[in-house]
């Protein structure tokens, strides 16, 4: 785990191998090719190609490399991108930036803090009316929707 400063937490316990130390050879084999270009070489899905862009399903949103919780439906928002967008992460920690200047842009690219796998990237000022006006754009390839299941045991919408 990385805490807010960027530093590793070592209180994490020593028993569990790190998804961050697995060798390219193991992502290759538990990984689609598709995950694998996008989440451990830093590829972009195709806009409106993804399975959660246009989702409103109720629920968490895990790295789909390590299964770390990621964002939740509360702070996802139409941003009609062709991505999956959100105004937050779940909590602080959970996602690292690293400043992205790859193809001309100036951009700040989105990682899991556990596994270190590529999410997408997050925006700032572009006038959305959410409460961070911070768009965070994700490929739905590095996220699984773990569905939050209504009082009567059915998926929930939101």
């Amino acid at each position: 785990m990385v805490d807010a400063g960027g530093q590793a937490d070592t209180t994490a316990s020593a028993a569990t191998e790190s998804p961050a130390q697995k060798s390219d050879a193991q992502w290759r084999e538990e990984l689609t090719p598709e995950e694998y270009r996008v989440l451990r070489q830093a590829g972009t899905e195709r806009p409106y190609t993804g399975e959660y862009w246009d989702t409103h399903t109720a629920g968490v949103y895990q790295c789909r490399a390590c299964g770390t919780e990621l964002f939740t439906s509360n702070e996802k928002f139409d941003s009609h991108c062709g991505w999956p967008s959100f105004w937050a992460p779940l909590a602080e920690g959970t996602v690292r930036y690293i400043h992205d200047r790859t193809l001309g842009m100036d951009r700040v690219e989105v990682r899991c803090a556990a596994c270190d796998s590529h999410l997408g990237h997050v925006f700032e000022g572009e006038g959305y009316g959410t409460p961070t006006d911070q768009r965070y754009c994700i490929n739905s390839v590095s996220l699984r929707l773990v569905e939050k299941e209504s009082p009567d045991g059915a998926p929930s919408r939101t």
